[in-house]
């Protein structure tokens, strides 16, 4: 349960849209729920539902981050579904043009091997078995799920790992971009301003905003308004504390 727990350092700190919250909220209710009675079969339903969110989010980024080469990693698809893809206004909805197995191909994005991405994707399989009738019991006991959630959580991770620079690139950017102008900043308060155009618009996870805590501001030196930007960086660090740091 406890390494299960651990993905949720992985998902949004927070969502704009309460209807997403509410879902991510259900799926972990609908996991610790069956997992604690012993359903093993529900729980893992569960888990691989907020494994997909937690991949679905990291695409959002790639997809931000990265446009030009977002829209390449298409070629092949319908050109309407491309469109889609390009303007969906919600990571969930990439499923609705997708099928699973397909949305990792856009990890190669983040230089990701063809092997890396079958052991992403290769619980897709595992759950769609589980899926339908089959007369089996896959998931018996504590033992089962508990190494199916740590094979998914090493996945996890290795995702996140290659995500670090996506996320950097998207923290970059927010502080060079139109938050660093008073005139053209949504809200004055740099703190309203990071929790809204950093971090619900690009769904940051609490290690994504670890990442940004690391970037040293200093390489944007030359950059317009880098009073802005520092003070900018000032409001991350002091809404998203480290609190392993301050533990310690």
């Amino acid at each position: 349960m406890d390494e299960a727990l651990e993905l949720g350092t992985y998902l949004p700190q927070s969502c704009a849209n309460a209807s997403e919250q509410a879902y991510l909220d259900f799926l972990w209710s609908a996991f610790q729920t069956n997992y604690e009675a012993e359903r093993f079969e529900f729980a893992s339903l569960a888990f691989h539902l907020l494994y997909m969110s937690f991949v679905s989010f990291s695409i959002w980024q790639i997809r931000l981050a990265r446009p030009e080469r977002f829209a390449m990693a298409m070629v092949g698809f319908r050109s309407g579904d491309e469109g889609l893809l390009m303007d969906c206004e919600s990571p969930f909805k990439f499923y609705e043009r997708l099928k699973e197995a397909q949305i990792f191909r856009f990890m190669k994005l983040i230089g990701c091997n063809n092997e890396q991405i079958g052991e992403f994707s290769k619980f897709v399989k595992r759950r769609n078995k589980i899926a339908h009738p089959s007369g089996t019991v896959f998931f018996n006991d504590h033992v089962a799920i508990d190494d199916e959630i740590a094979e998914m959580m090493n996945e996890v991770r290795n995702i996140e790992e290659h995500m670090r620079q996506v996320v950097l690139e998207l923290y970059e950017s927010f502080l060079c971009g139109d938050s660093s102008d008073p005139d053209l900043r949504q809200y004055p308060d740099y703190k309203d301003e990071v929790r809204v155009n950093l971090v619900h618009k690009n769904y940051m996870s609490v290690a994504d905003i670890a990442y940004c805590r690391t970037l040293d501001i200093a390489v944007l030196h030359d950059q317009p308004n880098f009073d802005e930007i520092q003070a900018l960086h000032t409001a991350l660090l002091v809404s998203y504390p480290d609190e392993e740091a301050e533990a310690a």
